[in-house]
């Protein structure tokens, strides 16, 4: 339990230091990250679509 709240606390402190080390970097991860859910959205309703058609 003591491992998992250190890598926990590890893990956020590396996020907040991308942050604010790399802000371009970082903004543009993020977007990445956004763009394949909306892609992997899109994906999932043309499936239902051609599924439900």
């Amino acid at each position: 339990m003591q491992v998992k709240k250190i890598a926990t606390y590890a893990a956020v402190a590396f996020v907040a230091f991308y942050l604010f080390s790399r802000p371009a970097e970082a903004a543009s991860a993020v977007n990445g990250v956004f763009d394949g859910i909306i892609q992997g959205a899109d994906r999932l309703a043309l499936f239902f679509t051609n599924v439900l058609s």
